[in-house]
């Protein structure tokens, strides 16, 4: 070892971007058990707190692992869509409904034209027009077009979300479940016990195993399949 190096204090030397990446990781699971823990206890403040936290945890998480940027923007996008839902308004629910769906689109185009079995294709889709169908007459005028515009691309995107396998496809599918209890209660239809809870719970399970989903992917076939 050099004098220099030797003179380098532990805590001021790089750090291995493995090791970076696994300290992020358990930042972002920190700050989601706090987030968690926040809801279920009532403590407002911990939610505002921690929820800000969550998806700029994991893009420094996944840009150590040489995320195409196709995946930060989703995150960063979903980010926009966290902050904009923790203000209780209806311009601020339009605003981050907006910001998801752009995150869909990020992650549709990041899944490529891959091939989806028809029997997926159909039940996503049978799925989008049933759920569409029950909740338009509870939903506000002003957010029915909205609502299903949203709930289409969101479709697309989980339904896609398999081609990447079976991680990314779990991932796909809670995410849709996620916003389905979000639309749930605009039409204020009966809720499971604290399902602002089962809503984070389901929504940051669901980006956790897209991005990884999207990496292992990008990793086995040597980022010819998932590109920037």
């Amino acid at each position: 070892m050099s004098a220099t190096g030797s003179r380098t204090p532990s805590w001021a030397r790089p750090v291995p971007d493995d090791t970076r990446g696994r300290v992020l990781l358990a930042a972002f699971a920190a700050a989601g058990v706090l987030d968690l823990l926040s809801l279920l206890a009532g403590w407002h403040l911990g939610h505002v707190l921690a929820k800000p936290l969550l998806m700029p945890l994991l893009v420094a998480h996944v840009v150590t692992r040489g995320a195409p940027r196709l995946l930060v923007a989703a995150l960063l996008f979903g980010w926009g869509g966290d902050l904009a839902l923790l203000f209780d308004a209806g311009p601020a629910f339009l605003v981050g409904m907006g910001s998801f769906a752009a995150g869909h689109v990020c992650y549709l185009v990041l899944f490529g034209r891959g091939r989806t079995h028809p029997a997926l294709v159909g039940a996503y889709a049978a799925a989008l027009v049933g759920t569409v169908a029950l909740l338009w007459g509870d939903l506000p005028g002003d957010l029915r077009v909205p609502v299903a515009g949203y709930s289409l691309l969101l479709t697309a995107m989980a339904c896609r979300a398999g081609a990447l396998g079976t991680r990314a496809a779990i991932g796909g599918a809670l995410f849709l479940l996620s916003d389905t209890l979000i639309a749930t209660g605009v039409a204020d239809w009966p809720q499971p016990p604290r399902p602002d809870l089962w809503i984070m719970a389901t929504y940051l399970a669901a980006q956790y195993l897209l991005a990884t989903g999207a990496l292992a992917s990008r990793q086995a076939y040597g980022g010819s399949v998932i590109q920037d």
